[in-house]
């Protein structure tokens, strides 16, 4: 079971906000929670309340597919803050100038995975698969022999 939700235009720049959202990137939601719970960053509380969304939306598309879902089980897959739209203000500064003012705004989107779906095993490609066995062993490619081989033959002429 997979969802997400999106905030958009949260007035806090992305900067001070990627420093909290990198803390619960790939943690359980329960600890994700506790995390954010007890940081003395304020987007931690904005970053809550996307956390708290995405994981009602989990529960809502649960409900709608008629499944069961432990919410204690779901992880938080993919947590990113981007860059929004800058509001730009001026203030009066000497000699009759103005100087620029950015007020920066930042998306954040969170998305949450059962805790099952994101721990089971990819299949791999069979020839993917025996290639990297030879690679693991120390064996490498004949064709790759050749060339480092060749590769050491002109060095040691340019050497001497």
């Amino acid at each position: 079971m997979e969802a997400r939700a999106i905030q958009r235009t949260v007035r806090q720049s992305a900067r001070k906000m990627r420093l909290v959202i990198d803390q619960i990137r790939g943690q359980a939601v329960p600890q994700a929670y506790a995390i954010l719970r007890f940081s003395k960053k304020l987007a931690a509380k904005q970053i809550h309340k996307v956390l708290k969304s995405a994981v009602a939306n989990a529960e809502q598309r649960a409900l709608r597919e008629n499944t069961a879902l432990d919410v204690d089980q779901l992880r938080v897959k993919y947590a990113v803050v981007n860059e929004g739209p800058t509001l730009k203000r001026f203030t009066p500064a000497a000699m009759g100038r103005a100087t620029p003012i950015k007020k920066r705004t930042s998306h954040v989107e969170i998305h949450v995975e059962g805790d099952a779906e994101s721990r089971a095993p990819k299949p791999t490609p069979a020839k993917a698969g025996a290639k990297a066995e030879v690679v693991a062993k120390g064996k490498r490619p004949k064709a790759a022999k050749k060339k480092k081989a060749a590769a050491g033959k002109t060095k040691k002429k340019a050497g001497k």
